[in-house]
C-alpha cells in the first residue's frame, strides 16, 4: 500500500516536465502541445512549417517552436538536445507526426511510400532512441499515435503502407515497453479513430470528398460522430500522468467504438 501511496502522490509534484510533440503544427499535436502547456508542463512542439508551429504556440510562453524536417540525418539529436537546453530535463515524448499518401497497391510509388515510412516509422524510432537516456534521468513516457484503423483483423483498402506503419508503431510499443522498463521508461499508444483534424484534404481529397467521408463515418460508429483532436489529446496527457504508472505497453482504442463493430 505504501508504495502505490507514492505513486500516487507523485502526480501531485508541481515541477514543471519537459515535453516533446512531433507534428505539433496542426490536429491532434497541436490540441496535444496546448493541452500539455495548459497544465504547466514545457513543450517543444516540432514540425516542418514555421507559420503552423507558430499558431501552436501563440500566447502560450512555456510553448518553444523548432522547424525541423524529423527524417533528416541527425534530426533526432537536434530535437532532444534543444529539448534539453531549453527544459534541462525531458519527461514526455509525443511521436504524433504521420503524413498519408492513399494509393492501391498497383499505384503506389517507392517514392511516397519511403517517405511515408520516413515519417511514421523510421523518425519514431530514432528520435525515441536519442531520447531514451535522459527519459530513463526522470523516469518518463513514450507516447506513440497510432490509428485504430490497423487494429485487429481489419483491412484499410488504399492506406496499406501508412496502415502497415501504424501496425509496426503498435508492435515497437510493447517491444519497448518491455525492454525500457528496466530503465523506468513507460512507453504506451493511442490509437486513434477518424479525427477531424483536415488530414484527409492534406492528403489529396477536396474538402467536399472530405466531408462527405466524416459524415459517413460519423454514421459507422457507434457514438454517431467523429472525434475531436483534443479528445484524442486528453488520453495522451491521461496516460502520462504519474498515476497512470503501471500502464505500459498497451495500445489504447480511442475511436467511438468504430473498431469494435
Amino acid at each position: 500500500m505504501g508504495s502505490f501511496l507514492a505513486v500516487s502522490d507523485s502526480r501531485y509534484n508541481t515541477a514543471a516536465r519537459g515535453v516533446i510533440v512531433t507534428g505539433g503544427g496542426t490536429g491532434i499535436g497541436r490540441a496535444t502541445a496546448q493541452g500539455f502547456a495548459e497544465q504547466g508542463d514545457q513543450v517543444l512542439v516540432v514540425g516542418r512549417t514555421e507559420r503552423t508551429l507558430a499558431e501552436t504556440a501563440l500566447d502560450r510562453p512555456n510553448i518553444r517552436t523548432l522547424a525541423v524536417d524529423i527524417t533528416d540525418p541527425g534530426a533526432a539529436e537536434v530535437i532532444v538536445s534543444t529539448a534539453l537546453r531549453e527544459f534541462g530535463r525531458l519527461d514526455v515524448l509525443v511521436n504524433n507526426a504521420g503524413i498519408a499518401v492513399p494509393a492501391p497497391v498497383g499505384q503506389i510509388d517507392r517514392r511516397s511510400a519511403t517517405e511515408q515510412l520516413e515519417v511514421n516509422l523510421l523518425a519514431p524510432i530514432f528520435l525515441t532512441q536519442q531520447a531514451l537516456p535522459a527519459l530513463a534521468e526522470t523516469n518518463g513516457t513514450v507516447v506513440n499515435l497510432s490509428s485504430a484503423g490497423s487494429l485487429g483483423r481489419r483491412a484499410w483498402p488504399y492506406l496499406s503502407i501508412y496502415g502497415a506503419g501504424k501496425v509496426a508503431i503498435d508492435f515497437l510499443t510493447r517491444t519497448w515497453a518491455v525492454e525500457f522498463a528496466p530503465r523506468g521508461v513507460r512507453v504506451v499508444a493511442v490509437a486513434a479513430g477518424v479525427i477531424a483534424t483536415g488530414m484527409g484534404i492534406r492528403s489529396g481529397s477536396t474538402p467536399q470528398e472530405y466531408e462527405g467521408f466524416l459524415a459517413q463515418i460519423s454514421k459507422l460508429a457507434p457514438l454517431g460522430r467523429v472525434g475531436q483532436p483534443e479528445e484524442i489529446a486528453w488520453w495522451v496527457r491521461q496516460l502520462t500522468d504519474p498515476a497512470a504508472g503501471y500502464a505500459t505497453g498497451t495500445v489504447l482504442a480511442v475511436d467511438g467504438g468504430l473498431s469494435v463493430t
